[in-house]
């Protein structure tokens, strides 16, 4: 079974990992939009990436958890706004490429390897001690997104019950 972590949002990323062992992570493809150049996630290269890592699986044995994100106290309107903007981007191409999507909030993946109430980058310690053959790939601190895909992937693998 493939699964694909996604870690929504700009400065997210996404993770093949296949029966317990991740294949590749990549950090969310963006793009600059607008006069002022601002960052927003590139649909089409998310397609690709996502497209190119199913090739060769069947469709019935692929499963996508997104992390389920929702407003946070503190947070400008604006930047909620590109964040929900880039959620319903990866729902919309993962529903016109008729794969199963799961979505699991942060306090459920985060308590089951304890990072609750912990720093940001506390996930990339975590992934690391679960798949030391992937430290090297996540050896800087704004690797935590990609950490945070990892996880997500993993807790799924590890938690998901195929129906009897």
């Amino acid at each position: 079974m493939l699964i694909i972590g996604i870690d929504p949002g700009i400065s997210g990323s996404i993770c093949f990992f296949d029966n317990g062992r991740i294949i590749k992570v990549i950090e969310m493809p963006t793009m600059t939009d607008g006069k002022k150049n601002k960052k927003q996630v590139n649909g089409a290269q998310i397609y690709h990436e996502i497209l190119d890592g199913i090739k060769n699986y069947d469709k019935k044995d692929i499963k996508i958890v997104i992390e389920q994100v929702s407003a946070m106290p503190g947070q400008g309107v604006t930047s909620m706004f590109n964040f929900g903007q880039s959620f319903g981007i990866l729902k919309g191409i993962c529903s016109a490429m008729q794969l199963s999507m799961y979505f699991v909030r942060p306090a459920k993946w985060k308590k089951y390897f304890n990072l609750i109430n912990s720093e940001k980058d506390a996930s990339r310690t975590r992934a690391i001690e679960i798949f030391p053959y992937f430290s090297s790939q996540l050896s800087k601190k704004k690797d935590s997104n990609k950490a945070d895909a990892i996880l997500i992937a993993s807790f799924f693998y590890e938690t998901y019950k195929l129906p009897e």
